[in-house]
Order: C-alpha cells, then structure tokens, then sequence
C-alpha cells in the first residue's frame, strides 16, 4: 500500500471531498499539449506567408484602385475645366473681334464657333459663357451649345441652349437656382436680348418636344420669342432633364467696347 503523505498545502477540498491539485488541469492547456503531441500546432510563420502574401496584394490593388478614381474625379471637375477655359478665351476674342469688326457679315454661324454671348445677373456679374453653335460633343466640351435648327436670339420661335452641369467648367450647374422672372441675357452684334423665366421642369431624356417652336406643343405655330436651357438632372448623372424656360421681355442696343 502507497503510504505517500499529501500536503494540505497541495489539496482542495469539494464538498467532504480532498482533491490534489496535483491531479488538477486546465483542459486548455492539456488540449495545447495534446495537439502539440499530435502534430496538431497552428500554421508556422512559413504556412501561413501565401495568405499574407495575398492580403497585402489585395490592399494594394484597393489602395491604387481609389486613388485612380480620385484622378479621374480630379480630371472630370478640374482637368476638363481648364480645356472649357481656355476655348471660352480664344472663342470670345474671336466672336468679339468679328462684332467690332466695320464690315458687317451675313454669313452663318459654323458649328464649333460662338454664335452669342449668355450672362445670368443673378449668378454674379463675371458669370457669362460664349455660346457655341451646335451641341455634338466636342461642341459642348467648349461651352453651352445652341441647337441648329431652333430660333437665333430674338426671333420669334425657341432659342434653345444645352450645357454641361458637372463638368467642362459646368456652365449650368445652377440652372436649379433660377425663378420666375430671373433674367437671362443675350448678347449679339448688335442687341442685348433680356429673357425672363417662366418656369422650370425636369423631364425624360426622350422629351424632345421641349425644344420645339412651341415648348411641349411641337404642332403649334410659333408667335412669341422663347429661350430653353437644357442640362442633365441630378447633378452627376443623365437619367433626367432640367429645362428652363423663359420668355423675351426686351431688346437694347448692345454695349459695345471701346
């Protein structure tokens, strides 16, 4: 018979029970031994490299991704601006120099060049756009584009504008401001022609009969002088229209320079 003698200091009792605290383990730490005897470890450091490997990729290919979109926002606001700018500047010194021009031309507008000048007194005095004679792509990369085939400033009919909202120095980006009886100037050779707003609508893309003779009414005969600005809605996408409209109010004799 085994007389070994057992400490107080080393049992524990439970209940009328004495357990030895030698006989005690924590079944994590026997389960670690187990498995370590088993060959049952984690993953070593040389295990589990591939699966870094591939999370530090993958945070990469993240990190370059935004930072291309940034780039491309960047470009679509700023970027293309500047390519606007600087046809608004070389497009107004040339329409402005034939204006002042003695020799008083009768020749049609071409597509690419500035047909009028269109200034918004209640976007700030320096807000005024050339308007470019046409509304194919490249037409519109330089500034708001007037229609071929609709009604000249002045004339009895619809004189009908499109413009970017977002990009290529989004000249209407603030159409959405506009209320009734704001003004909408026009500048020619020879008159300044002041629109005033009737109304605002937001429409399908496929609404077409806006830009007829007679706004919505592409039946009827024309007898006042309109004007219809064009541009996408919301801001940053096409999937609608906003549409100003605006009747003349009154010709004057336009301020020539000096």
């Amino acid at each position: 018979m085994d007389h070994r003698v057992i400490s107080t200091s080393a049992v524990h009792r439970v209940g009328n029970t004495l357990i030895s605290k030698a006989s005690w383990t924590r079944p994590r730490d026997a389960d670690r031994r187990q498995g370590n005897a088993a060959g049952l470890a984690g993953p070593t450091p040389e295990e589990d490299a591939p699966v870094r490997t591939l999370i530090r990729l993958l945070g990469e290919l993240c990190i370059t991704a935004g930072l291309i979109v940034m780039l491309f926002v960047t470009y679509s606001l700023w970027g293309t601006g500047r390519y606007t700018q600087d046809q608004q500047d070389r497009l107004s010194q040339e329409m402005l120099s034939t204006w002042e021009a003695p020799k008083v031309t009768t020749e049609q507008v071409k597509l690419g060049k500035g047909l009028a000048m269109i200034r918004i007194p209640s976007f700030g005095e320096d807000w005024s756009f050339v308007v470019i004679e046409g509304v194919g792509r490249e037409d519109l990369r330089k500034g708001p584009g007037h229609y071929p085939g609709t009604a000249d400033p002045g004339e009895v009919g619809n004189f009908v504008i499109s413009g970017h909202r977002t990009t290529y120095s989004a000249p209407f980006n603030r159409l959405g401001e506009l209320d009734r009886g704001d003004e909408i100037l026009i500048d020619t050779r020879e008159k300044q022609y002041v629109y005033k707003v009737t109304d605002r609508k937001i429409v399908a893309p496929s609404a077409t009969e806006v830009t007829a003779p007679v706004p919505g009414h592409p039946e009827r005969k024309p007898a006042e002088s309109l004007i219809t600005l064009t541009t996408c809605h919301p801001k940053f996408s096409a999937a609608k229209r906003m549409i100003i409209f605006g009747e003349l109010a009154s010709a004057v004799p336009r301020v020539k320079q000096a």
